[in-house]
């Protein structure tokens, strides 16, 4: 008989990688689209190419199966209120905001530490997620803005801006 798997433990140890928080939007015929995230993660450069994952149970997964193109928002650390109006399904998400809007793009949101314009790529099956594959089309990272960041079930702060001057991808990697 096998053991069974502590599901609340293993979201505790995933808790332990901290991430960066974002929001991610898309027009879909008249509907506006928005949904935060904190599975965003780089996955290529050549194609240069983005990676986020929505749960099957989301209200808006029919809609974002039909994005054609998305914008991601990477949250500034003074943003953790458009991420809680962000996370929350079936509600006005959008009242009182004033958007920069693109056509062929979603909706990028005022503040943001870094915005990524992605055509839709691939989707693909992550268990209870689905995986959504985006072509980066164009970005623009503000580096004096502070990301948001979400870690043991709560938001943090980075602390120590002295990062060491180590160049990515690190020589072991190859």
């Amino acid at each position: 008989m096998e053991p069974v798997f502590d599901v609340s433990a293993f979201r505790q140890a995933l808790g332990q990688f901290p991430t960066g928080v974002c929001v991610v939007t898309s027009v879909v015929g008249t509907e506006t689209l928005g949904v935060t995230i904190s599975s965003f993660n780089s996955l290529s450069l050549d194609p240069p190419l983005v990676l986020f994952s929505i749960d099957r149970r989301a209200a808006s997964l029919p809609l974002w199966q039909q994005a054609a193109a998305y914008t991601i928002n990477v949250l500034s650390e003074n943003q953790a209120d458009l991420s809680g109006r962000f996370s929350r399904s079936l509600t006005d998400k959008w009242e009182g905001i004033a958007c920069e809007t693109r056509a062929g793009h979603g909706p990028t949101l005022p503040g943001a530490a870094a915005v990524f314009h992605c055509a839709h790529w691939a989707v693909h099956q992550g268990g209870d997620h689905l995986l959504f594959i985006g072509k980066v089309i164009s970005f623009r990272t503000f580096r004096d803005r502070h990301p948001l960041v979400f870690s043991k079930g709560r938001y943090a702060a980075l602390e120590n801006e002295g990062f060491a001057d180590q160049s990515w991808p690190l020589a072991s990697h190859y």
